[in-house]
């Protein structure tokens, strides 16, 4: 029981160092992704922890960034910590303000934690649109899949039906880099203002892809999605500006 809280502790640092790292730019970036369950009763400690460890972070001069998402369904309370890296070599960077606010995270968050999946993807910015200022949160969905060339020639269609229409692809496109025998092997992010701008009817991307290319092809690449996919799920999530950077 003590090595599995001494690697829970460990994988918890490690979410509040690595998760802030640097600003996105139009290049693929990697990002971290630490999903964070809280313990059952313990929400009220767990976000006075986390404004306690940013109070400390900015008060030893902490330069870098990072965002915390609240997931708004499913099981339990889930958090998500996202940072960006420009590439593997800043996971090699020391964070001196992340050393010096250790026992905040130690003392005033772990003990709130039910457990952390850390994960990293890379952005794919041929089939993504940028991410907008007004972003409040995001509708996240996961992809398990057998084929990741076919995946990817089919969301490149699609993108580029989309963005021949609208102006921009909607989403944003992530390659998760390793994980899990069960982890998602692709992730799409699409961003919104707030609630109301969910309730605005717009065609499916299928729809969309549909009427540029013909019925004919857009069943034929059904087909190429129904094989090429195992599984897909998403949730909605939703941004803390005040417990972000």
């Amino acid at each position: 029981m003590k090595t599995i809280k001494m690697m829970i502790t460990t994988v918890i640092i490690a979410v509040f160092s690595i998760s802030m790292l640097s600003a996105q730019n139009n290049e693929s970036i990697l990002l971290s992704v630490s999903e964070i369950t809280v313990k059952q009763g313990h929400h009220a400690q767990f976000m006075e922890g986390v404004k306690k460890w940013k109070e400390c972070y900015l008060e030893n001069d902490g330069k870098e960034g990072w965002s915390l998402w609240r997931r708004v369904q499913g099981e339990g309370t889930v958090y998500v910590m996202t940072g960006v890296m420009a590439n593997w070599a800043e996971m090699d960077k020391e964070d001196p303000a992340s050393k010096d606010c250790y026992t905040t995270v130690l003392n005033f968050i772990m003990p709130h934690v039910e457990k952390v999946n850390y994960n990293i993807a890379r952005s794919m910015p041929d089939f993504s649109r940028t991410m907008p200022e007004d972003t409040k949160l995001v509708w996240v969905t996961f992809f398990r899949v057998n084929d990741g060339t076919v995946f990817r020639e089919i969301i490149g269609a699609v993108s580029n039906a989309i963005k021949a229409k609208e102006g921009t692809q909607r989403g944003i496109w992530y390659n998760y880099m390793g994980g899990a025998t069960d982890a998602a092997d692709y992730m799409v992010s699409t961003p919104y203002s707030g609630f109301a701008q969910m309730d605005i009817t717009r065609d499916s991307p299928w729809k969309i892809y549909e009427n540029a290319v013909g019925k004919k092809k857009a069943d034929e690449m059904g087909e190429k999605w129904d094989a090429a996919v195992d599984d897909a799920w998403s949730y909605i999530y939703t941004l803390n500006t005040e417990l972000s950077n």
